[in-house]
């Protein structure tokens, strides 16, 4: 795989209470969506949103892989900052990578990555057209 051009998106959220559990600790599951959050902004930074991708190209970003190593709780009403790159590409597969940190104290709360197949609208694999692969810093072909 390529490595991809180190561009990393910051994205700040606000913990709500929604997302905690009863101890007032953000739910594991939320760290996955704050992280698709994260991705989805990166691309837009990088000029390229999902819906157009979708839309236009008929090209999906199936998740494959997820990992998330959690190191400290995020609680109600905290606000954080997750950080997203590209790690890895190819004109099959990209690979996002993630860091949640507290925004007031700087501490890394999470860490992690997803990585993602390019499906056509049929949902088989298929290749990312060749006018998108510079985004993620594809350089095969």
């Amino acid at each position: 795989m390529d490595v991809a051009v180190q561009r990393v998106n910051e994205t700040r959220l606000r913990v709500r209470y929604a997302e905690t559990d009863q101890m007032g600790v953000v739910y594991h599951a939320n760290y996955i969506i704050w992280m698709e959050v994260g991705r989805v902004e990166l691309c837009r930074s990088l000029g390229l949103r999902y819906r157009d991708l979708e839309r236009d190209e008929q090209v999906h970003l199936a998740v494959v892989e997820v990992d998330c190593r959690f190191a400290r709780p995020a609680l109600y009403d905290d606000e954080v900052i997750v950080k997203a790159w590209v790690a890895e590409a190819n004109p099959r597969l990209v690979k996002f990578g993630y860091e949640i940190r507290n925004a007031e104290t700087d501490v890394v709360l999470a860490t992690g990555h997803t990585k993602h197949a390019f499906l056509g609208g049929d949902m088989k694999p298929r290749k990312l057209p060749v006018a998108h692969r510079g985004i993620f810093g594809i350089k095969e072909s």
